[in-house]
């Protein structure tokens, strides 16, 4: 099963993380983003249900590995329960179903891996897949940012990031890969290769200009959260991945004075636009407030799926600021659709994964020499500051709603769950097991046929919200031309009040 799992995680991701950056070179059909959706539904309940199946059918559960789940399932019990009340609304599961797979595909599959004590070596191909995706778009943002440097264009951002919808959209992908890239020199087969050790420098240094030329707020305080906890929680340990990070961090300064200052200012009579950073919320602070009194006007279920698309606007700063598709920050919109409830259970979810982080982080450290560069604690701290900077930024943006995010997230979710969960539960007495076989066999099966049944009608639900999405796109734009408002789909005010 091992075997199997990694091979089917690892070609997901690999087709993942080519339709993510590289979707302008690609013929999709129905475009980019409502492709990585796609991609995402069929994604998540291959490596929700697989995993989980195979173990049940070989009896490989035990009792403590179930207790490792239950969270999860908690969490994806409650995302559907709470959406129940609003059943006959339009559209009420394709947003639950989508985060109750998302959810358990990213835990089964990264518990899975553990079990087959295979996780490390999903994580060395995963910092692979990471440090060459990254480098080959690099290079092909230098060839867009010389086409237009050369047509006398000095407002870069208007072109770079290239094949995203905007730039938030690219720094939701680029808070989940800078923390990360520093470990494709430190771990794995390539470390000690002087060529490619240059070439993830100058793919990280690219990246950071490009951080640097969009001014992403959101994903440079995140990455900034996540390395300082990383630092503060692994110390002295942490020093080779923080001395790269840093390393990476300063090339990106010297890239972006070179192609968006100083060549520009030769070239351009004109001089050039540099976006500045602001102090601002960027008027998330409406947003913020209308998501908080939302999340109070059903107490604590919640308005129901996507009800911040339908809902009686409740704020006078929300009403004169203009709707948006999604308040930026994804905890208060689940907080408000579907309940403080909802956000308990997450909390769940999060308590048990910081419990296995530190148990995890005791081993390690107990294991390894003091003054030893041990990979696994390595990869531990880079994870935990990939995915702590992204929780982070999910507080000021729509980390968890984007496809992108959502796909690049998922990998990393699976490597750091990977990393965490304990390898080996105590298995259960021999008594326990005659008397309890049965029982459990069946309750697994009777799981996963639900589990398989549901993304079917869940896929199901979403095809069909696509069809009408499409449908409303020609009224959408001749009557009432707001702009697209993406959210689960690019045209993503629909349904609407």
């Amino acid at each position: 099963m091992g075997r199997g799992l990694l091979v089917l995680v690892s070609a997901i991701c690999v087709l993942a993380f080519i339709l993510v950056l590289f979707s302008d070179f690609l013929p999709l059909p129905f475009g980019g983003y409502a492709d990585q959706r796609f991609f995402l539904v069929a994604a998540t309940g291959l490596l929700a249900a697989v995993p989980f199946l195979s173990f049940t059918l070989k009896s490989a559960i035990r009792p403590a590995q179930c207790l490792v789940l239950l969270p999860s399932f908690m969490l994806c019990l409650a995302f559907i329960g709470l959406a129940a009340p609003f059943w006959n609304q339009a559209y009420t599961w394709v947003e639950p179903g989508m985060y109750s797979f998302y959810f358990m595909a990213a835990i089964v599959s990264g518990a899975g891996l553990a079990w087959s004590g295979i996780g490390t070596v999903f994580v060395r191909f995963l910092i692979l897949i990471i440090a060459a995706t990254c480098l080959i778009y690099g290079l092909t943002s230098v060839n867009v940012y010389l086409f237009a440097i050369f047509d006398g264009v000095t407002k870069l951002i208007d072109f770079i990031p290239w094949g995203f919808v905007n730039i938030r959209y690219w720094s939701h992908v680029a808070t989940w890969c800078l923390p990360l890239m520093p470990l494709a020199v430190l771990v794995g087969p390539l470390k000690d290769v002087r060529s490619w050790r240059i070439a993830v420098l100058l793919g990280a240094g690219m990246w950071w200009w490009i951080l640097f030329l969009t001014t992403g707020r959101g994903s440079a305080l995140g990455i900034a959260f996540g390395v300082m906890l990383a630092a503060l929680l692994f110390g002295r340990r942490a020093f080779p991945w923080l001395k790269v990070f840093v390393t990476y961090l300063a090339v990106g300064i010297l890239i972006w004075l070179l192609l968006s200052v100083l060549i520009p200012t030769m070239l351009s009579d004109g001089g050039i636009h540099v976006r500045t950073v602001h102090a601002g919320g960027s008027g998330r602070l409406p947003l913020f407030i209308e998501a908080w009194q939302m999340s109070f006007q059903n107490f604590p279920f919640g308005m129901g799926p996507q009800s911040w698309l339908t809902h009686e606007r409740l704020t006078a700063a929300y009403s004169a600021a203009g709707k948006l598709g999604h308040p930026h920050n994804m905890y208060l919109m689940w907080a408000a659709e579907y309940g403080w409830a909802l956000i308990a259970t997450l909390g769940v979810v999060v308590l048990q994964a910081i419990r296995y982080f530190w148990r995890t982080r005791a081993e390690m450290l107990a294991e390894s020499a003091p003054n030893a560069s041990d990979e696994k604690l390595l990869m531990l701290a880079a994870f935990t500051a990939s995915v702590s900077a992204a929780l982070f930024h999910a507080g000021v943006s729509a980390v968890f709603m984007a496809p992108g995010s959502m796909l690049v997230g998922l990998f990393v979710l699976i490597a750091f769950w990977a990393l965490i969960v304990p390898a080996q539960p105590a298995p259960a007495s021999e008594n326990h097991k005659r008397n309890s076989s049965t029982l459990q066999m069946v309750i697994a099966l009777a799981l996963s046929a639900a589990l398989v049944l549901g993304w079917i009608a869940w896929a199901q639900g979403v095809w069909v919200y696509h069809q009408d999405m499409r449908e409303d796109e020609e009224l959408y734009y001749s009557d009432v031309g707001q702009g697209i408002l993406p959210r689960f789909w690019f045209h993503g005010n629909f349904p609407r009040e």
